[in-house]
């Protein structure tokens, strides 16, 4: 059978050039719709070709999530069939009409912004290569609608590498493609078949000169800042198929990867991130296996009361070490809601990581992390309850009800907030109102009694055990040093966790507001499970230095010490907003940080909860070798 062979353009990449929120937007046939909070007056779509028997393929939540939109175009190409210079439609322009200058000074400042199409051919994106200004060769998976040159004479964007594109202050129009698709022919019992194995392209611009005879040569299209002229643009396309054995079935999107140069990075991360758990490892082994090795024995083979008075440090800490802190109920409902997000993240990394989950999938990375957290709601409440109980608490239900409702509830009221500015702007790329719904329902429906369960369940089991019992009258703690109060210690504990995955961090920001493809999930999973330890030893070794300080208040420290990352990745993120990215518009900047403070709150669940029970277990473990009378 022939293969599927319609291009499909895809929605959209912003590129950090330009100033709308990013992957939210609906596309019609070879049309890169109007970015939503760009406020016009006129059609919401550039003029380009559309496809007459336009056709939309269902989206599953991940894309409906994420605002991905697939139409149909009119750009065909029958299997295994040369073509040259193609028409597919002609555009016509007149400044006197008010609705076509409109448009075309729509044209323009996409061009200015570097707005980009994105085709996919057979499910496969549609990559254009082109060589760097130092020989090296660099693929995206988008091309850009045109170029131009400024007035001082700078190329911008793709007129750097057309050097015949060298006239000030004029915009050049990309409205040719020349296509080339590979495929793979396989021989077999009912006469063989082929399967498409990649697809490059290459953006041109002509000016042509008739409609009759169409040479796809000579002089660019261009488009003048001020044009008072009567003109046509006409869409071409050449394609060819080459038959490559070389690339099989199932490597047919290694292809992609030709162009992303990240391996290098991705190799100088995990070895700062090992050199990092390298130097906390040797921490934590010192005081472990030598200082507070030589304690305990010291502590225990004391003979009198009067010794262990002239004491000092951790072991004298055993009567209120266990002294449960304020806000009880608060802490053991993050510890439940950051239990969840934990399990969530490492079962959809370690997916994503076998293949599960590949980018061919459109929109299942999302999905499967939505499905996990509706699911995932019996251990939260389990955790949640369990802890609330081991601090003495006795209104489970409260703390069912908050464990249930505080976090999801934020995170629900802060997307709603966005769809509302979404649905304020006119962008199709916000959530229909039964998609809201139904996000609703199996938040209320599925994840609230799975709660229930786990924090009913939760309250009736015992509370987790402790070596020692705490003292009725509380111990004075001694009056503490800058480098033993709170704030220091805490700041400093988030910066090398933070310092493991800022380069991660980078392409994942890359990936979502320049929609960059990320593939490396190998990486991403190891660099996760450094996170974790990271995050553990770091909790674990300032833990012990504020026990040997006798300050017993180390409950929500060792919260806040791993999960004070989550301000660095915050304070990185306003640097990539203003660095990387130049977004104008009040609605476009509350929508980028209003997204930003959901994976703010999901970073800061998580590892405030691994470095909790890291030091958690730590003292249980310490507490329990020492003998108290």
């Amino acid at each position: 059978p022939e293969p599927k062979s319609d291009a499909q353009p895809t929605e959209p990449p912003m590129r950090p050039t330009n100033d709308v929120l990013f992957r939210k937007i609906i596309v019609t046939p070879f049309d890169i719709a109007l970015f939503p909070f760009i406020k016009q007056s006129f059609s919401s779509s550039f003029d380009f070709c559309k496809d007459s028997e336009k056709r939309n393929p269902s989206e599953n939540l991940g894309q409906v999530l994420f605002g991905e939109r697939i139409s149909s175009s009119p750009y065909k190409f029958p299997f295994n069939r040369t073509g040259t210079c193609i028409k597919v439609c002609v555009k016509s322009y007149d400044t006197a009409n008010d609705d076509q200058e409109k448009k075309l000074a729509f044209l323009r400042k996409g061009i200015r912004l570097n707005y980009q199409h994105h085709w996919i051919i057979d499910n496969m994106p549609v990559i254009w290569c082109h060589n760097t200004g130092d020989g090296t060769k660099y693929c995206t998976p988008g091309f850009p609608i045109g170029c131009f040159i400024a007035k001082s004479g700078e190329s911008k964007h793709a007129c750097l590498i057309h050097p015949e594109f060298n006239k000030s202050h004029i915009y050049f129009l990309f409205n040719h493609v020349d296509i080339t698709i590979a495929y793979h022919e396989d021989s077999g019992r009912n006469g063989g078949f082929a399967r498409l194995v990649s697809a490059r392209l290459e953006p041109q611009s002509y000016k042509h000169s008739g409609e009759g005879r169409l040479a796809c040569n000579g002089p660019p299209m261009e488009i003048p800042e001020e044009h008072t002229e009567k003109f046509n643009v006409t869409y071409t396309y050449s394609v060819q198929f080459e038959e490559n054995k070389s690339i099989k079935w199932a490597s047919r999107w290694d292809y992609i990867l030709d162009s992303m140069s990240h391996t290098n990075i991705q190799w100088l991360s995990i070895m700062n991130s090992f050199v990092i758990i390298l130097f906390l490892s040797g921490m934590v082994a010192i005081i472990i296996l030598r200082t507070l090795h030589r304690d305990i024995i010291r502590y225990n083979e004391m003979s009198s009361s009067e010794d262990a008075q002239e004491d000092f440090g951790w072991k004298l800490l055993h009567g209120d070490v266990f002294r449960p802190p304020r806000n009880r109920m608060l802490l053991s409902v993050f510890l439940g809601q950051g239990t969840q997000v934990l399990i969530m993240t490492f079962i959809t990394l370690l997916l994503a990581c076998l293949g599960f989950l590949s980018p061919s999938n459109r929109g299942a990375l999302m999905t499967c992390a939505v499905v996990l957290w509706v699911l995932l709601g019996t251990p939260a409440g389990y955790v949640s309850a369990r802890m609330y109980k081991t601090l003495k608490g006795v209104k489970w239900k409260t703390n069912f009800l908050l464990t249930a409702l505080l976090c999801p509830g934020v995170v629900f009221a802060d997307l709603f907030f966005m769809n509302v500015i979404l649905w304020v702007e006119g962008s199709s790329a916000a959530i229909s109102f039964g998609t809201l719904i139904g996000i609703l329902a199996m938040w209320c429906g599925i994840s609230v009694p799975l709660t229930f369960v786990g924090a009913y369940f939760g309250a009736k089991k015992k509370q987790f055990r402790v070596p020692v019992c705490t003292n009725q009258i509380p111990r004075h703690i001694p009056r503490q040093s800058f480098f033993t109060k709170p704030p220091f210690g805490i700041m400093i504990g988030g910066i090398l966790p933070f310092g493991c995955v800022f380069i991660q961090l980078f392409l994942i920001l890359n990936s979502i507001w320049s929609h960059q493809m990320y593939f490396m999930f190998g990486f991403l999973f190891l660099v996760f499970i450094i996170l974790l330890i990271t995050c553990s030893e770091a909790a674990v070794l300032l833990c012990y230095f504020y026990l040997c300080a006798e300050d017993y208040h180390w409950w929500w420290r060792a919260f806040f010490t791993s999960s004070f990352t989550a301000v660095y990745l915050l304070i990185y993120t306003v640097h990539y907003f203003f660095a990387k990215l130049q977004i104008t518009g009040t609605a476009s900047a509350i929508l980028y940080f209003g997204y930003t403070m959901v994976m703010v709150l999901i970073f800061f669940l998580f590892t405030g909860t691994v470095g909790f029970f890291s030091c958690f277990w730590f003292i249980i473990k310490i507490y329990s070798v020492v003998k108290v009378d």
